[in-house]
């Protein structure tokens, strides 16, 4: 394949994943119904937001989806750069903004993380946060890496969660179902097409140390963990249904021990922790 057909292919992929999440931008909001388990990811991940930048500082949601981030960031005192590839789910955080009378802290704006060289302004910003696996649907993350390196100030952070290769309960899950070929999804070395909404988003999986050599040049690493390593994932909602105090001891076990060597490149997810060099 040329260079040219490569082009081609990349922006098609990119149009069909933004399609995908427009599609879906009306409902798409992690605070209700079957999306529960998704909250208290989340959660996790504001405690590392909170942990690792100041309020009143400056900071880029990667990926906002619907807003609840980034309305929740603002209501704690953070300015927020809101962007995101689908211009349906930029309408949605706008729309929450404004009904939480926090517009004058949440800036909208339809770019996606493959093309923040769009962004302007160098520097300026206390770090930039990617809850969820937006990052997951990036073509080239040395582009991110760069470009969130121009605009970070000297010791920005930058703190996301990712999509990992190694979930210990979704290879359970599928192997009860002798679905095998599900199982190989996420040890792809590339994208791959994953389905949604009868369309298609292009995904690719990561290790955390695999995901941070794309960053090492600009960035430091400065811890990574496992999230859902004990805790089931959001789409395996019957446990917490059905085994409710087991569901919060599994997730204190995640807490308290999802960090340690060997544990941390599991879960579900990742969290990621990295400083502008």
């Amino acid at each position: 394949m040329n260079i040219v057909n490569e082009a081609d292919t990349t922006n098609e992929r990119l149009r069909e994943t933004q399609d995908a999440f427009d599609s879906v931008a009306a409902d798409y909001d992690g605070a209700r119904g079957n999306n529960d388990l998704i909250q208290d990811m989340r959660k996790e991940m504001w405690r590392w937001l909170d942990a690792t930048f100041a309020p009143g500082r400056r900071l880029i949601d990667l990926g906002c989806g619907t807003g609840l981030d980034a309305v929740r960031m603002a209501q704690s005192g953070f300015e927020i750069t809101a962007t995101d590839w689908s211009a349906q789910m930029v309408a949605r955080t706008r729309d929450r903004a404004e009904r939480a009378k926090l517009t004058e802290r949440v800036h909208t704006v339809n770019v996606g993380a493959h093309d923040l060289a769009r962004l302007p302004g160098s520097g300026i910003y206390a770090g930039a946060y990617s809850n969820l696996g937006p990052l997951n649907c990036v073509p080239d993350l040395s582009a991110v890496s760069r470009e969130c390196a121009r605009l970070l100030e000297p010791g920005g952070s930058l703190v996301f969660t990712v999509i990992g290769r190694i979930c210990p309960w979704e290879i359970a899950h599928y192997a009860s179902q002798r679905r095998w070929s599900r199982i190989k999804v996420r040890f792809a070395a590339n994208l791959v097409p994953v389905g949604m909404n009868k369309r298609t988003i292009w995904t690719r999986y990561y290790g955390p140390r695999e995901f941070y050599r794309a960053f090492e040049k600009d960035f430091t690493l400065t811890h990574y963990r496992g999230l859902c390593v004990f805790a089931p994932p959001p789409y395996l909602t019957g446990v917490r249904e059905r085994h409710p105090r087991l569901y919060e001891r599994l997730w204190r076990v995640d807490r308290r021990v999802a960090g340690l060597p060997f544990l941390r490149g599991m879960g579900d997810h990742f969290l990621i922790v990295m400083r502008k060099r």
